[in-house]
């Protein structure tokens, strides 16, 4: 005799289910977002990649040879053969551009890291050190000031003499005290606020809320800073390149290129006006990138 065993019902699942409808939508979500992006924004970026993409795999770009001499294309202008047109020993401009972002990309990040690293640690010695540390720190940043980023660089470059190396650290040592002012103020800032007294209520120990608290929140704003601190950096290195304290030639850095074309100004004009847009598109682009950070940066803040 076979005997019937009923089961309770069982409860509907509230589990959402997948529904086909949710890549479309975060795609949407996704494209409203984009959307709010300024403009401006998403051509720096783009100025930006174009710049990098130069840098990393100039081959993607071009594939001319940056030191190619061909004296009977010598200072032709911009034409659908030559972009940029060529220089006095017939290379083409749009290809020793090219390649010259590597070198000014370089000076700009390696001149923007080490000011940076200079301002980290003058900045956390002047904002919680003792109070002679904080003066002398203070001082000395104030007679730096004194001095124009460019006369110290120059004098710099002419103690130890032109290269990417010095040009590198010329421009680092002139920026560095701007960062390290910045930082002094954050630091001050950050160790008095709540977190850090709870902090060390708590018995946390120095080295602690200095890597957990204090470090942080002081370089935060650092990650908007750099990006303008880069095109900064290019500006001033092309500016002692211009001087004749730059890359020595043949280099196809952009400021040695000015350096170079400045002496065919009156009848070649695009040897210096197409570096010089080249520095000022990558400079351009970087401020306006690095002042939409900063912007969402405070937007963004509690």
């Amino acid at each position: 005799m076979s005997t019937t065993t009923f089961l309770p019902p069982t409860a509907p699942s509230t589990s959402p289910m997948p529904s086909l409808h949710d890549g479309g939508a975060s795609f949407a979500g996704r494209l409203s977002a984009l959307r709010r992006v300024p403009v401006g924004a998403l051509v720096s970026a783009a100025v930006v990649l174009f710049f990098v993409v130069a840098a990393l795999a100039p081959r993607w770009l071009t594939g001319g040879d940056p030191f190619a001499i061909d004296l009977s294309a010598a200072l032709q202008g911009p034409s659908a053969q030559h972009w940029l047109g060529t220089d006095q020993s017939g290379r083409d401009l749009y290809t020793r551009v090219v390649y010259g972002t590597r070198e000014s990309l370089l000076i700009g990040l390696g001149a923007t890291a080490l000011a940076v690293g200079i301002a980290v640690v003058l900045g956390l010695a002047s904002g919680l050190g003792a109070r002679w540390v904080d003066g002398l720190v203070t001082r000395g940043l104030e007679v730096l000031f004194a001095f124009p980023v460019l006369l110290l660089a120059m004098l710099f470059v002419t103690i130890y003499g032109p290269s990417v190396t010095t040009q590198v650290i010329a421009v680092g040592l002139g920026t560095a005290p701007g960062y390290a002012r910045m930082i002094r103020g954050q630091v001050l800032s950050v160790r008095t606020s709540g977190y850090v007294e709870a902090a060390h209520a708590l018995g946390h120990s120095r080295a602690r809320i200095l890597r957990r608290h204090l470090l942080p929140n002081a370089t935060r704003p650092l990650v908007a800073v750099v990006t303008l601190g880069v095109g900064q950096s290019i500006v001033w290195a092309s500016g002692l390149a211009f001087l004749g304290l730059g890359v020595a030639p043949p280099s196809p850095e952009w400021g040695a290129l000015l350096d170079a074309g400045r002496l065919f100004i009156t009848h070649a004009w695009w040897l210096e006006v197409m570096p010089g847009l080249a520095i000022v598109a990558l400079a351009l682009a970087s401020t306006t990138l690095g002042r939409f950070i900063q912007s969402n940066l405070e937007g963004a803040r509690p």
